[in-house]
């Protein structure tokens, strides 16, 4: 049993702002005082009792487009997280367990890919195909499992060549055998430091395409399209624009400090109290 008093106060903090989000994000519909697309009140109204956030550009609860938007945020970066780790991984042990041609032509394709880069990559994809939730999932997920590849290909190319590999190979056993009983486990360390990382990646990645037009669709909204959609009060001191900044920024944070406790804990490298 986790004993939380024996957690850094970095990692509890994180913990707790991880945990926060993730429980808005479940519950949006119970929490939010009014509908994602309601208009409530005036343009860019201040705070006040009834919207604790004050109003949006159009005059919506600033509060409940928030709730809502860390749904639709979280939701997609997360699968499209669980994708790119699934692919890159899989693949980047095959490589390094199969080696030869395979590892050749994966190993040259994802350099190519990572020759591009990804915004402007996933803009010109997305600006062919239609920006449903799907499309958005799919293309974050597989523009980022390059990295994932590379990680995972650099780790299993050292533990496939240890004694215990060897040993199982001798054995007869699969390759399938070999990539998820002896390879994963020992290589779980740097992936679940990486996967801290790469969610705050989608996070951001998805940000970015919704401030550009190319994400998440109006009248839903991630946090990065509530960004846009406000930041023309910005010069009027108006702090729409700003709230929804401030989120991503926290749950980067959060997130990055439970991955890196997390990492300590299971290298043994602990900076403090584990």
């Amino acid at each position: 049993m986790l004993d939380l008093r024996h957690i850094p106060a970095g990692a509890l903090l994180g913990l707790v702002i991880t945990a926060l989000f993730l429980f808005t994000a479940i519950f949006a519909p119970l929490l939010a005082p009014y509908g994602g697309g309601q208009i409530v009140g005036g343009v860019w109204e201040p705070m006040n009792a009834q919207h604790w956030l004050g109003t949006d550009n159009l005059g919506r609860d600033l509060l409940s487009r928030m709730i809502y938007g860390a749904r639709i945020t979280i939701f997609i970066a997360v699968l499209a997280t669980a994708l790119s780790f699934s692919m890159g991984a899989i693949l980047g042990f095959t490589a390094a367990v199969v080696g030869g041609w395979f590892d050749t032509i994966m190993s040259r394709f994802v350099d190519l890919l990572m020759s591009i880069p990804t915004l402007i990559f996933g803009l010109v994809v997305l600006s062919v195909l239609p920006s449903t939730v799907v499309t958005l999932i799919l293309v974050m997920g597989i523009l980022d499992s390059t990295r994932v590849y590379r990680l995972s290909r650099a780790v299993a190319v050292d533990i496939n060549v240890m004694d215990f590999v060897e040993a199982a190979k001798l054995r007869g056993e699969g390759m399938g055998w070999i990539i998820f009983r002896e390879i994963l486990p020992n290589a779980l360390s740097p992936l679940i430091s990486e996967l801290g990382l790469r969610f705050i990646y989608a996070v951001l990645f998805l940000s970015a395409l919704s401030f550009l037009g190319l994400g998440v669709q109006p009248p839903a909204a991630d946090w990065g399209g509530m960004v846009k959609e406000n930041k023309e009060g910005i010069v009027f001191g108006i702090s729409a624009a700003l709230i929804p900044a401030a989120a991503i920024a926290a749950l980067a944070i959060s997130v990055n400090l439970v991955a890196d406790w997390i990492l300590n804990r299971t290298t043994s490298l602990k900076g403090g109290r584990g």
